[in-house]
């Protein structure tokens, strides 16, 4: 992947993931059924996230591993 901040036109970065809880019910049971990665750029800190798929696999993993 070639990234280039739009804020500094760095092409240095690091790339992570996050997740995070949807709606009501994936709050109470606490299930992180969102998945988004992250792009940092290590000169000025801009972040963008993206939206990633998850698997109906991984969310029931979570419910149970939390």
């Amino acid at each position: 992947m070639s990234y280039i901040c739009p804020k500094c036109d760095n092409t240095t970065y690091d790339v992570d993931e996050m997740r995070a809880t949807g709606g009501t019910l994936s709050k109470i049971f606490d299930v992180q059924n969102k998945k988004f990665t992250s792009v940092t750029c290590r000169k000025c800190s801009y972040t963008e996230f993206f939206k990633a798929k998850t698997s109906a696999l991984s969310n029931i993993f979570d419910l149970f591993t939390n």
